[in-house]
């Protein structure tokens, strides 16, 4: 993602978290009757939203089936969540904010189901045991929410002149789909989206199918097999004008998409992607998914990019080489290797940043040492260590993004250039379609370094002051 612009004061931001964390409190109590099983937990701890996700099972695979009508605003939805139980499970939680259930089921039979805040609470007509494998499926309908996160921005289900555009980083995911909304519980997904003729329908991965419903609306679908974590799943609905293209060899194909008021400006740019992705791969390692791309809203939808998971989306004014190479980069460092929790998210947006650093000293003669020495100097950089936000409000604050690539500035310097290689190739290889934490990488480094590097963390990574010199 790039730097979310703040737009509420410190005193509403402080509001919208206590309101966030109020919502996400709901969750199943009650006794267990006596049965072997127990109720999955209603959250899984996160450092900075603990009632997000759930416990007691994994996820596999969503099937999202999805209708929406841009004159009212109202989605209709049907989710089939293939999991396997961790434990004996009696209940189980899935995230799901505002709409209305109308029926669930379990293995196909009737579970009972419990709203508070947040939280979905699904008891199912029989125990699920350990290890097993359940399917369930929920029906729901209603006018999707909007998010307003602690630092003031917005997201979730955005409601545009003519369609629509989700995204979901951090919590904004749970309000267009009922789910285990925690980056730690990545899955595959396929799509399916109905709208009206004339508007086309985009999500993440490949489109397998187009075609034409009775009524004259428009259904596809879109597949992405690879794990996927809920924030990273998006949908863009309105009139937009797509063009198809690939990677060099290895060749992925790439679409891209820009809202026909801004298609003609981003035109250019976007023909670059396959150029970009196969710069990045000689960084980086083979690209990490099955597909490529990018979506190119209006001005009025969003005022922050996002790396929504093989096409990221860009509000057309953001729309530059530079924010490009950051949501390309992403696709290796946040959404093939995902962060384990919140707290680890300098993982996501450090590497984007030094991506820029890199993109910048190979390609326009802009030395790494010189982006570093200017975010060295910034004293926003200096609020807090990049691998401790304070608090949610803080998650998108500058240290997070401009002090993390200066950890890996640091990095290259201490190690040199060719084990810094190795360890820009080596960790997305490593941890490819996994979760990760801070202490994963410091780890992996410190082990193809083959030496001690908690000087560089203590000062870098955790330190709370800036050194006197750079």
């Amino acid at each position: 993602m790039t730097q979310r612009r703040r737009t509420g004061t410190a005193a509403g931001g402080l509001a919208a978290a206590l309101t966030a964390l109020a919502l996400l409190a709901g969750g199943c109590s009650g006794s267990t009757g006596g049965v072997r099983g127990t109720p999955g937990s209603a959250g899984v701890r996160d450092p900075y939203f603990p009632k997000l996700g759930n416990g007691g099972y994994d996820v596999g695979h969503y099937a999202l089936d999805l209708a929406y009508d841009p004159g009212t605003g109202r989605l209709t939805g049907t989710a089939e969540i293939t999991a396997r139980a961790t434990q004996d499970l009696s209940a189980f939680n899935l995230d799901l904010a505002g709409l209305t259930v109308e029926g669930a089921t379990v293995d196909g039979a009737p579970a009972a189901a419990n709203r508070a805040g947040n939280e979905l609470t699904l008891r199912p007509h029989e125990e699920i045991a350990e290890g097993a494998e359940f399917r369930t499926v929920v029906t729901y309908a209603g006018v999707p929410e909007r998010v307003t996160d602690a630092d003031g921005s917005e997201e979730g289900w955005l409601r545009t002149a003519d369609g629509a555009v989700a995204v979901g980083e951090p919590t904004g995911s749970m309000t267009w789909f009922p789910g285990n909304h925690h980056p730690s519980d990545k899955a595959a997904y396929d799509i399916t989206l109905t709208v009206p003729a004339g508007l086309e329908a985009l999500s993440n991965g490949v489109r397998t199918a187009r075609r034409t419903e009775p009524d004259g609306r428009v259904t596809t679908v879109w597949h992405e097999p690879e794990p996927m974590a809920s924030y990273l799943a998006t949908v863009a609905i309105g009139r937009y004008e797509t063009k198809a293209a690939s990677t060099p060899d290895p060749a992925v194909p790439v679409l891209t998409a820009a809202e026909r008021s801004v298609a003609a400006r981003s035109a250019a740019l976007r023909d670059e992607v396959p150029q970009i992705i196969g710069r990045q791969v000689r960084r980086f390692g083979p690209y990490p998914f099955s597909a490529a791309g990018a979506t190119v809203t209006a001005d009025s939808t969003l005022d922050y990019a996002l790396e929504t998971q093989t096409r990221p989306v860009f509000p057309a004014a953001s729309f530059d080489r530079t924010t490009l190479v950051h949501e390309l980069a992403h696709q290796w460092f946040g959404n093939s290797v995902t962060p384990a929790t919140w707290r680890d998210l300098w993982l996501n947006e450090g590497f984007a940043t030094y991506a820029e650093w890199l993109y910048t000293e190979e390609y326009e003669h802009v030395p790494a040492r010189t982006h570093f020495q200017r975010a060295f100097a910034q004293e926003a950089n200096w609020a807090f260590p990049p691998a401790a936000p304070p608090s949610a409000e803080n998650l998108f604050d500058p240290p997070v993004y401009q002090r993390g690539a200066m950890v890996l500035y640091k990095l290259r310097e201490t190690v040199g250039n060719a084990t810094f290689d190795e360890i820009l190739r080596g960790w997305p290889a490593k941890y490819r379609h996994a979760n990760a934490t801070t202490a994963d990488f410091t780890a992996y480094a410190e082990s193809v370094a083959g030496r001690n590097l908690d000087s560089l963390w203590d000062v870098w990574l955790f330190g709370d002051e800036r050194p006197a010199t750079s």
